[in-house]
């Protein structure tokens, strides 16, 4: 029984991890990172054809973003998650798969104009549409038995729609383990979703630690401070942009907002409008629309059973096309723009920023945590030019970070959570942290909780029956990416064919010989076709 730390160790996204036990090969979550790594990441140690199961704690993009890549390499197994997070990923899936494609058809423009290289996409919107056929949804708090040694329940995270995290029941032999994944944890006292639940027990507990060196300021009230910022902002003629996560965090906002106009908070701009400028936005507030009874907290609750819906108000407009994307910023009149992603990497907020960041009068509303790296990190850390679409912009709007709006549990409340279980566990992997946080975090975990906590790196692989590690990763400093040609990535996918063929043939092992002698001639059919 073995657990392998691929993504998110010593850095906050790109969530991975892969457990072995028996002949099973499982993943908890499969995301793409944002942001530059910190550290070289390990591969997966089996290749993709021969993953069994992936389990999903949330549908945000660096907890499922690489699930369509994992399809390309010869995927075919079971997708597991909440009814909510299959929901969000049918949307956010295709979503990034075109953006995929997009990049890559706007970067070979420029490349056949020069003479370069073809850009291949991370992967296609077949990809994704493909790995969505896999998916099984899961109730939450319902013991599933997966296979022979394995049973899992998803439990609310308290962080996003649909959000878990995961218990898993895991035997081998005579040895049996009970693993949690914690995903990503919400602080509790959120607008709409749930407050997470605490578990009771665990043998190993794997938890993330996003804010695991600081402490939220007391939550205000957060209509209040958000009118403040509008009022101010419109006084002075200028559109209040706020760069959110289409999902979770733009709905906040929504609810948020709601709240201004019902209690006439802005008494000089009562009729202001309000655009969310992102089909996917669009698509996720119909998710959560249709998914009240499942996920959402009890005030909220009996307000949508009494006939109100809360993310709702008169003066809400949505952009779906692209040419209703332009006339937001034909429009004169101050404005609020939410728009996406939250990160500002990609999407139709960089398009607003190259609008609203060298007036003076507009303000940029940051309401996420930002990874290093990203345009909205060096936005928020003072930068006084950016460079989008290829023109240097000066930055002269006020730049803001909404206190005390924040998905992830602090580090007192991760704390607190962990106290919360009456068996506490025999070890913490801390994980999904930046670097030095996550070596932080543990120590304080174990020196507050009792446990043995530990920050694991890409790569470290850890025996589960024994409690020891029995391989470490790389501590190697990752070097800046390079740009892959074309033609290597395109015979990547040709190897992970190949990989998947060989998957295929080890999985047929006990079958008829008239069955494998045909398989046989077939492949040797196939090579002798490419070997001319």
């Amino acid at each position: 029984m073995r657990l392998d730390f691929i993504g998110a160790a010593h850095e906050v996204t790109g969530s991975c991890h892969f457990l072995e036990f028996g002949e099973k090969h499982i993943l908890v979550d499969c995301g793409m990172e944002q942001g530059a790594d910190i550290y070289e990441n390990a591969s997966l140690p089996v290749n993709a054809a021969e993953i069994d199961y992936v389990f999903v704690t949330h549908a945000h993009i660096d907890h499922s973003g690489r699930l369509p890549l994992l399809y390309a390499r010869g995927f075919r197994g079971t997708v597991f998650s909440t009814e909510a997070t299959a929901q969000l990923c049918m949307i956010m899936l295709k979503d990034s798969a075109h953006i995929q494609e997009s990049e890559a058809e706007w970067k070979n423009r420029k490349a056949q104009r020069a003479g370069k290289a073809e850009t291949v996409p991370m992967y296609t919107v077949a990809d994704a549409e493909n790995v969505l056929k896999l998916f099984t949804p899961c109730p939450y708090g319902r013991k599933v038995k997966v296979c022979e040694g394995l049973e899992v329940c998803f439990r609310d995270a308290g962080h996003l729609l649909g959000s878990s995290f995961i218990e898993m029941w895991v035997t081998e032999g005579e040895e049996s383990r009970k693993l949690i994944f914690s995903g990503d944890l919400g602080n509790g006292n959120r607008a709409l979703i749930r407050d997470p639940e605490i578990p009771d027990s665990a043998d190993y507990l794997i938890l993330e630690s996003t804010y695991g060196d600081r402490l939220h300021d007391v939550p205000p009230d957060y209509a209040t401070e958000l009118g403040k910022v509008l009022s101010a902002t419109f006084s002075r003629g200028g559109n209040v942009v706020i760069p959110a996560f289409s999902v979770g965090r733009t709905q906040e906002m929504l609810y948020y907002l709601r709240q201004i106009k019902l209690e006439k908070m802005l008494p000089m701009f009562p009729d202001f409008e309000v655009y969310v400028d992102s089909p996917l936005s669009i698509e996720a507030t119909n998710i959560y629309n249709e998914s009240v009874e499942e996920c959402f907290r009890g005030q909220d609750l009996e307000m949508i059973r009494s006939g109100v819906n809360p993310i709702c108000f008169p003066g809400l407009h949505q952009s779906v096309t692209s040419a209703d994307s332009q006339a937001i910023n034909v429009d004169p009149n101050p404005k609020v723009i939410i728009s996406a992603s939250g990160m500002c990497e990609a999407g139709r907020i960089r398009h607003h920023l190259k609008h609203n960041l060298w007036r003076p009068e507009s303000t940029i509303v940051f309401v996420g945590y930002q990874v290093p790296g990203t345009l909205g990190h060096s936005l928020l850390n003072g930068a006084r030019e950016v460079k989008l679409f290829g023109e240097t912009i000066q930055v002269r709007a006020q730049i803001l970070s909404l206190p005390g709006i924040s998905g992830h549990a602090d580090r007192d409340h991760l704390t607190a959570w962990v106290q919360g279980m009456e068996q506490k566990p025999k070890r913490i992997f801390v994980v999904h942290g930046e670097d030095q946080v996550t070596d932080e975090f543990a120590a304080h975990l174990k020196e507050v909780i009792g446990v043995e906590a530990t920050a694991p790196y890409s790569g470290d692989s850890y025996d589960l029956c024994r409690n020891v590690c029995v391989a470490a990763g790389s501590r190697k400093l990752a070097e800046k990416k390079a740009k892959k040609r074309a033609a290597s990535t395109v015979f990547d996918r040709l190897v992970a064919a190949g990989e998947r063929l060989l998957a295929v043939i080890q999985k047929n092992r006990e079958g008829a010989n008239k069955d494998l002698a045909r398989f046989a001639d077939q492949i040797n059919a196939l090579c002798d076709k490419w070997e001319r």
